[in-house]
């Protein structure tokens, strides 16, 4: 059974100066993404009745973030702004990624700019990794992620564990570097997963200090 990696979550927002991020009011730039802003408000409930930590932190062997969610100068070293939909998270080639929460994989692919990617969807939730290592293959009409060398295959329509291990590292699609594009959306808007990891944090937080609280 695969071990869930929240352990790691002080460790990753304390101890690489990002923790100043996560701590601010809201990370979402002005303009129409600013709606994630109200849709993880809306849903703030669910961090208030502890269920974050049901949550994984979504990578191992975790160096820094690398580049947060909103405008950035474009990765290909032109003076071009886009949104980055995601945060991205360093780690070495051929490190494992965690599943961030219990869903079903609603889609695989390896066509796009987001290299080998997977797609999950828990409730109003969709949490998306890009970059992995391995293809995208067919058999009997059944679309499957297949990483052999680190021994995955997942299929669409596959229900996944919080914390299971579903892919690697890679750099696949338009990437500089080995690194994990996370990104987020509730109720089909894109939401700051610096938030998210944020509530998570403080959940830990509150909970590891009850004695005797079973993690």
């Amino acid at each position: 059974m695969a071990q869930r990696s929240s352990f790691s979550l002080k460790h990753s927002l304390a101890s690489t100066g990002y923790f100043f991020l996560v701590a601010g009011i809201s990370l979402f730039p002005v303009g129409t993404e600013q709606a994630g802003v109200s849709a993880l408000e809306a849903s703030s409930s669910v961090a208030v009745k502890g269920t974050w930590r049901g949550a994984s932190f979504p990578v191992e062997n975790f160096q820094g973030y690398t580049s947060p969610f909103g405008y950035r100068r474009s990765p290909d070293g032109s003076s071009n702004q886009e949104f980055h939909r995601g945060l991205d998270m360093a780690a070495p080639q051929g490190s494992y990624i965690r599943n961030w929460w219990t869903g079903k994989i609603v889609e695989v692919s390896d066509n796009t700019a987001c290299g080998t990617s997977i797609v999950v969807k828990s409730g109003e939730w969709e949490h998306i990794y890009c970059h992995m290592e391995g293809y995208v293959e067919k058999k009997d009409g059944q679309k499957y992620l297949s990483d052999r060398s680190g021994g995955i295959q997942l299929a669409e329509g596959q229900i996944i564990p919080a914390g299971a291990r579903i892919g690697r590292v890679g750099m696949t699609g338009r990437t500089t570097g080995p690194h994990l594009h996370w990104g987020l959306k509730y109720s089909g808007q894109y939401v700051d997963p610096a938030l998210v990891l944020r509530a998570m944090y403080a959940e830990q937080v509150k909970y590891s200090s009850v004695p005797g609280d079973a993690r």
